[in-house]
């Protein structure tokens, strides 16, 4: 599994978060987990693979809002028994 995160400028409501994540799934069919913050300025989503950074930063750009930064990194799903 991979994370990756978005730092996303412009987001101001409920509605941003909603826009951005409708985004990312339509830019990245297999995106599981899709959060958006706009406390943080960003948002995240967990893949199988890597994901097309461009092609993210693209998708957030036709929204209107300004895609920062983009960061994948491996993620270990976490259990509550170690």
């Amino acid at each position: 599994m991979m994370k990756t995160v978005l730092k996303i400028e412009g987001m101001m409501c409920g509605m941003c978060e909603a826009h951005i994540c409708d985004a990312i799934r339509r830019a990245v069919p297999s995106a599981k987990k899709v959060a958006a913050s706009r406390g943080k300025g960003e948002a995240s989503f967990l893949t199988e693979e890597t994901v097309d950074a461009d092609a993210l930063k693209a998708a957030i750009g036709a929204t209107g809002y300004a895609c920062l930064s983009v960061e994948t990194a491996p993620y270990k799903k976490r259990s509550l028994f170690g």
